[in-house]
């Protein structure tokens, strides 16, 4: 009985943490799915040309033909660019440096063309990118609102990328929930018929997850009229995947934390759902942050996920120790057994 007794504490200190408490009254996670952390896969400051000089984030993972390909920001001279990295094995990374450079000075990607999310439709490879013409000065350079949904393609997962300006997949619109940023997500075929999972954000800075849809990725999606979370959650940024075992959807996105430093990414959540349409926010947990990362004290970016063989990779950027700056980032890398269940 003692022995049991022990386990089962054990279980429910495993699956369950007292929620965050933030001074806004933002929303914090009461379960925890927690990823075991591998360390830094892919660190800033030695890409061509110095492209990511002062920094790598904001990661896209995915595999074509057994190579995995990393679409990453690199922060250098220029402006914070989509570049590229490939590895056969998730650990092992090789720079090949930026596939996408910046428009000219009349064009919306003119000061960042930067987290490059991809589908492969069977016949072409479709990215979709973050563009901006507002940046902070230089050197950092960080992109600022408004953050735009822009297009390139191409015939390879490795390039070259052409864009498509003549394609303007959806904007933000003022006095909406997404009046200030309407930058890329996740894909979902459903039937006949595309979902993007894509950040959105107004300008008193409420962040949510919200889908927009279509049939034809070279034309505009329709959003739809209300967000798949309340913005009062925090979250931005998703990357999906679907546990077949039991039928469920996760999505694993960047939650926004507010301390005395003001606001950063101070983790990794997911939540699920059986139903691509219906999400409950009290269906979330925590997946990676200060508790269980090796590297990064307070701070961690966006996640990405790709599944390995009987796990599931969660990649992710920090700036390491305590710092929450968005400077002088690398990535990261957490897994998680599969099949995955919902914590209780």
């Amino acid at each position: 009985m003692k022995n049991f007794i022990s386990l089962l504490f054990l279980i429910i200190s495993i699956n369950s943490a007292k929620a965050q408490s933030y001074s806004d009254g933002r929303p914090g996670a009461k379960l925890r799915m927690d990823a075991k952390d591998n360390g830094i896969v892919l660190k800033y400051g030695d890409g061509p040309e110095s492209c990511d000089l002062l920094g790598a984030r904001d990661v896209w993972v995915f595999e074509s033909g057994g190579i995995f390909y990393m679409h990453y920001d690199a922060a250098g001279p220029k402006g914070w660019l989509t570049s590229l990295a490939t590895s056969n094995d998730l650990i092992h990374w090789k720079k090949k440096g930026p596939v996408l450079q910046l428009g000219a000075q009349n064009e919306p990607d003119s000061k960042s063309a930067s987290y490059g999310t991809t589908y492969f439709d069977g016949k072409k490879w479709h990215m979709f990118y973050l563009g901006t013409p507002n940046v902070t000065p230089a050197p950092d350079l960080i992109p600022s609102f408004p953050y735009l949904n822009m297009k390139a393609e191409s015939d390879s997962p490795a390039g070259p990328w052409i864009k498509r300006l003549d394609i303007v997949p959806f904007k933000p619109k003022e006095n909406t929930f997404y009046s200030s940023t309407s930058s890329p997500g996740f894909i979902v075929k459903d039937k006949d018929e595309y979902l993007m999972f894509f950040s959105a954000a107004d300008y008193t800075i409420k962040r949510t997850i919200c889908i927009a849809r279509t049939k034809n990725l070279d034309t505009a999606w329709k959003i739809d009229s209300s967000p798949i979370v309340p913005p009062d959650e925090q979250i931005e940024n998703t990357s999906m995947y679907y546990e077949e075992v039991n039928k469920t959807w996760f999505l694993f996105t960047n939650h926004i934390g507010l301390d005395k430093d003001g606001e950063y990414t101070d983790a990794v959540w997911v939540y699920w759902s059986k139903d691509l349409n219906k999400w409950n926010p009290e269906n979330k947990a925590i997946v990676l942050d200060r508790q269980n990362c090796k590297w990064s004290n307070r701070c961690i970016g966006l996640p990405s996920v790709v599944r390995y063989k009987n796990r599931l990779a969660v990649f992710y950027d920090a700036p390491g120790e305590n710092s929450v700056s968005h400077m002088r980032r690398s990535i990261g890398l957490a897994w998680l057994e599969l099949p995955l269940s919902p914590p209780k």
